[in-house]
């Protein structure tokens, strides 16, 4: 049945995918699928700059010599769409499994696509705090981000997969910290309270972030690290209760080997050190090990949640979720 809603996300879908393979490098549509050696590459925005040198990087190999890459990143959750409604891809990286999992319910990637050793994933991270540099307002804790006036920035939950991280990262905190179902969810109507604008991705926030808005930004700790290599005045803190955040990635039902030779290099040693060094936490043990990380003390996962499965349904369901009911109330759009 074709309810206004399910038109109306199909419509954007199909936008959302014209508007990116016009921003693609090459505008042009995949040809591995047929065998030869361009690929095209769906990401989220905040790796940009790793797969700026990952490419690059797999081009010098055997099994990358010849190929070369379409590109188009954006808000997780938005690449997921169009790449249902029609974008061509070979390969997706998105922020969170159900932005995979999407395409899985299309039968544009495979039902066992998280099923090798990293269980699909190419890169881990953490929840943090960025913060002014020299952190001028004492920021530390996730009480903190309470404060009478302190603005947090956070991007959208139903655009931005790292939004939906960061939703988690808070609300999993409170119960690290002893507080009921109920006060968890109390408090992320209270840290919503503080957010005065929701961007669309977290690259997006970021810009917000760094052009002076806010006190604070909820983030990844590779998207912090990633502004301070390239000289943005932040710094950031770890908290000490925080959510282990995993990126997947995966082939689409129709690409070529090609496709698959480039997955399997992200999950090399090589590839892992160049994540590494863009601030992102290996899934291959001692890939990097001049790289070292923080480890909070009280470090949960989404699966500590319920899993995203459940997660999803309860506070991300447009309709009724937790979330989707207190953006309501801030009137606040749950649209893509």
């Amino acid at each position: 049945m074709f309810t206004p809603r399910r038109i109306a996300s199909s419509i954007a879908a199909l936008t959302l995918a014209a508007v990116a393979l016009a921003a693609a490098a090459g505008c042009g549509t995949s040809s591995a699928s047929g065998g030869g050696n361009k690929l095209t590459l769906v990401a989220y925005s905040t790796p940009r700059e790793a797969y700026e040198a990952l490419l690059p990087a797999f081009q010098k190999t055997a099994a990358g010599k010849g190929v070369s890459f379409d590109q188009s990143y954006g808000a997780s959750g938005d690449q997921s769409r169009a790449v249902d409604g029609g974008l061509p891809a070979d390969v997706v990286a998105f922020s969170l499994a159900p932005d995979i999992t999407r395409l899985v319910d299309s039968g544009l990637v495979s039902k066992d696509w998280a099923a090798g050793e990293h269980k699909g994933m190419v890169t881990d991270s953490v929840v943090v705090f960025v913060v002014r540099k020299g952190n001028p307002k004492g920021i530390k804790t996730w009480d903190d981000l309470l404060g009478d006036g302190i603005e947090v920035i956070n991007p959208n939950p139903f655009t931005s997969g790292g939004a939906r991280w960061n939703v988690m990262a808070a609300y999993g905190a409170q119960q690290k910290l002893g507080k009921s179902d109920d006060e968890a969810v109390d408090y992320l109507k209270e840290l919503f309270g503080h957010i005065p604008v929701q961007d669309k991705s977290a690259r997006e926030a970021l810009q917000t972030f760094v052009g002076g808005k806010g006190d604070v930004m909820l983030a990844y700790e590779n998207e912090a690290i990633t502004a301070q290599q390239k000289g943005e005045d932040i710094d950031y803190v770890v908290p000490d209760q925080t959510i282990l955040i995993e990126n997947p990635a995966a082939v689409t039902t129709d690409a070529g080997p090609k496709a698959k030779a480039f997955l399997d290099y992200l999950t090399t040693a090589p590839a892992q050190k160049i994540f590494a060094e863009k601030g992102y936490r290996p899934v291959v043990k001692d890939a990097a090990p001049d790289v070292t990380f923080p480890d909070p003390p009280q470090l949960f996962t989404i699966d500590d949640l319920g899993g995203w499965d459940s997660v999803m349904e309860r506070f991300f369901d447009r309709d009724a979720g937790i979330v989707a009911k207190i953006e309501q109330d801030m009137g606040v759009s749950t649209d893509s």
